[in-house]
């Protein structure tokens, strides 16, 4: 350092930023990292309430194809076996994601992979073959059909992203993955899992060697935290730390519920639960210590309400539509001309990470910034 208090100034405690500081501090460097929250840990943050590990922004399963990545995450905590294998309820009719056998059996009794195939074919025959397809319901009819489109895709992104399918992009499904086998497995990925324990842990060890300031908002104080690092990592909304000079992105918010149910010990029987139709408000409903088989006698819900953002609440996904992408790239440049500032993260580069995306992006900063 160069009569600097740190070498980073790291800003945000959730998976990028935390990697980053960790790494960082295993090389030698001095670390400060603040949240605006009064937590670490950002979305994947859990907390105990009656012995049951409750993922307070939604659910958050760890999966990866890559072999490095789930290594590394190991180091932190031992995981479980636990499988994403969502439920989808339509009005009072009951289905299995990802669209499967089990799915299709539901939908229309079918019991062989033939049958199957003939009704998909039938269905999106007349969809196949448009010029082009510019929404989401024209790229899911083509894909899967009317029948599939309606219960389960339909007014489910509608609730999500809070326009018409018909007024949606349609490359928010790039793909609708039809499974011809009788497999719930939501992931098709060779490793996932729940940290035995909760998430917050992971960022303790993670975060063990930095200095950890909670309840910081850089924006509110960036004359004096802007000064005490050598470089600052930024894992916020980068529209925000330009304060919005070309305009704010865009992004869908979310809400939650917790509920506590005394004496219940099963109630729904599966961690998530997903409400496809408009007649239920929300998206979906998690029970928590289904992630780690949990047998204890009450049982807490969360109840996942989808919700417009605004410039001060907090962003959840980037909607990467081509005008939302025009306008990053513009941000993009001015961080460029950032030379003591990197943006990283879902946020900061406006992107859509995975939990392993987020880990992966950020030891490959370290491995720059620190190397030598």
């Amino acid at each position: 350092m160069s009569g600097k208090q740190y070498d980073y100034l790291v800003v945000g405690a959730g998976f990028y930023g935390s990697v980053f500081a960790h790494e960082a501090s295993c090389a030698g460097k001095k670390c400060m990292v603040i949240d605006k929250r009064s937590h670490i840990g950002g979305n994947c943050f859990t907390h105990n309430v009656a012995d049951i590990n409750v993922h307070e922004y939604g659910a958050h399963i760890f999966f990866t194809r890559q072999l490095d990545i789930w290594q590394y995450i190991n180091k932190f905590s031992e995981f479980n076996h636990y499988v994403n294998s969502p439920i989808a309820m339509y009005k009072d009719e009951m289905f299995n994601l990802p669209f499967n056998m089990n799915t299709f059996r539901q939908l229309w009794g079918v019991k062989t992979p033939a049958e199957t195939r003939k009704i998909i074919d039938q269905q999106t025959a007349s969809y196949r073959n448009m010029d082009t397809i510019s929404n989401l319901e024209q790229q899911s009819l083509s894909l899967v059909g009317r029948d599939i489109y309606e219960k389960l895709i339909k007014e489910y992104s509608e609730k999500q992203w809070g326009k018409p399918a018909d007024q949606l992009p349609a490359f928010l499904i790039k793909r609708l993955p039809l499974r011809l086998t009788y497999n719930n497995n939501y992931y098709d990925v060779p490793y996932q899992g729940i940290p035995v324990g909760g998430y917050t842990k992971i960022f303790e060890k993670l975060l063990k060697n930095s200095e950890v300031r909670l309840n910081t908002d850089f924006m509110n104080d960036r004359e004096n935290l802007s000064v005490i690092a050598e470089k600052i990592i930024f894992t916020g909304p980068i529209d925000e730390y330009f304060e919005y000079c070309y305009g704010a992105l865009d992004y869908r918010s979310l809400r939650f519920e917790h509920k506590m149910l005394n004496g219940i010990d099963n109630y729904q029987g599966n961690a998530v639960v997903n409400y496809t139709s408009h007649k239920v408000p929300y998206t979906r409903t998690i029970e928590h210590k289904h992630f780690e088989f949990g047998e204890q006698p009450d049982t807490v819900i969360s109840y996942e309400y989808p919700q417009s953002y605004e410039t001060g609440t907090t962003p959840y996904y980037p909607v990467n539509d081509e005008k939302n992408d025009k306008l990053y790239k513009k941000y993009s440049k001015l961080a460029e001309n950032e030379k003591n500032v990197v943006f990283g993260g879902r946020l900061g580069e406006f992107s859509y990470y995975n939990m392993d995306q987020s880990i992966a992006s950020a030891l490959k900063l370290s491995a720059s910034e620190l190397q030598g």
